[in-house]
């Protein structure tokens, strides 16, 4: 009785165009959140390197060759580009000063050698899902990164030998071992792999080991920096990459280019995920007002219903449950809609080659049920000052 006194001079048609604009909102809202995150992580725990991260060197020119200019980096240029504002951090790459071979040592697998260039980073540079990647004095195994390539090379050799090959899940219960050594002492050491990247081309190991390799075996008194590692901030990649040409340095193309599609898609959803937050905004405001324009066209239904002895606290309720259950409604569509979206953009995606999973994020789901709290409140404030106000 109460509702049908107080709803019966509803506008349906400005609370259908309101219900409208709610529904694409939070539809927005939620897809942009999601696909801003999913973005973000691409291209993470498919490799060991960190997001935003490059490997760059100098680029070798005839001067080089020649040895009029040099191709390693001195430690006022590696400050210098620490300064750069759209640079996180920048790292050297320290490689093996000494000679290092690499074989099997699995009496399940046949004898495989080679002479091998090893390098290490700064562990935070690296995406290492693993409690392994430590050693130190003492330790009998050295944890270490394989090159997807070595991995190929090594399931060539075994194909070849009339072996089958390995999957990755095997390679890491083969065991390996380095060979340290330098013109007067040599030294066996066992490794065993832990992971496997597709951006390093050398074998990456702890930096405590190739602290004491250079230390025990360095042949060179210098310890040349050819490489470095540059983080960079997403949003400003094209920064990074337009330094990095200036500068006359290089870096493997896929890892420039998986920068660039993160920088610019990630601004294109940025700019999606604002529109989206005024686009809810605007339809919660349309609400809101609908809220207030239907109270004072029934505040002589209010004000008789005060007389009578109807608490304030009541019809506040009435007006509250009436429009929470209409965003509760339009959060369940926009939701609905959300899910056909990700199943055609998650298509889209894929054809495009950008696998981004089929999982939900938690942040896009989050939002939705803030924007709910937030309206809510509102919704309760603006029918307590509206109520209270026919007094």
């Amino acid at each position: 009785m109460l509702k049908k006194l107080l709803f019966r001079n509803q506008d349906i048609k400005q609370l259908v165009i309101a219900v409208i604009g709610s529904c694409l909102g939070i539809t927005f809202l939620i897809t942009s959140i999601h696909y801003l995150i999913k973005v973000n992580e691409f291209g993470e725990g498919a490799d060991i390197l960190g997001p935003n991260t490059l490997i760059v060197q100098k680029e070798v020119s005839n001067s080089s060759t020649l040895n009029f200019a040099k191709t390693d980096f001195s430690p006022a240029e590696i400050a210098i580009l620490k300064k750069e504002p759209f640079i996180l951090d920048v790292k050297p790459v320290i490689s093996n000063n000494f000679d290092v071979s690499f074989e099997t040592a699995d009496p399940l697998v046949p004898r495989f050698r080679s002479d091998v260039f090893i390098q290490t980073v700064d562990p935070k540079f690296l995406d290492v899902k693993s409690n392994k990647w430590h050693w130190k004095m003492g330790d009998t195994v050295v944890p270490i990164i394989l090159p997807r390539d070595f991995l190929v090379m090594l399931n060539t050799f075994m194909s070849a030998s009339g072996i089958p090959q390995i999957s990755d899940d095997l390679a890491k219960d083969i065991r390996f071992r380095f060979t340290l050594s330098n013109d007067t002492q040599k030294e066996w050491i066992d490794a065993k792999i832990i992971g496997f990247t597709n951006e390093v081309p050398s074998i990456l190991v702890p930096e405590s080991f190739m602290e004491f390799g250079n230390k025990k075996y360095g042949i060179a008194a210098d310890q040349k920096i050819t490489q470095l590692m540059i983080s960079g901030k997403e949003s400003e990649f094209g920064l990074v990459e337009d330094m990095v040409k200036s500068r006359h340095l290089e870096s493997k193309n896929s890892q420039i280019v998986v920068g660039r599609l993160k920088s610019m898609v990630g601004t294109l959803i940025i700019v999606v995920l604002g529109i989206s937050i005024i686009a809810v905004f605007v339809s919660c405001l349309v609400l809101i007002q609908y809220a207030q324009l239907l109270m004072s066209r029934n505040a002589y239904e209010v004000r008789t219903l005060l007389r009578i002895g109807y608490a304030p606290k009541q019809i506040i309720r009435t007006f509250f449950i009436y429009f929470i259950l209409i965003f509760g409604f339009v959060s369940v569509i926009g939701l609905a809609m959300f899910l056909v979206s990700k199943y055609y953009l998650d298509k889209m995606f894929e054809e495009g080659g950008l696998y981004l999973g089929k999982d939900f994020t938690f942040y896009s789901i989050a939002a939705l049920l803030f924007a709910y709290v937030l309206f809510g409140i509102a919704s309760f404030f603006n029918a307590k000052k509206g109520i209270y106000k026919q007094f």
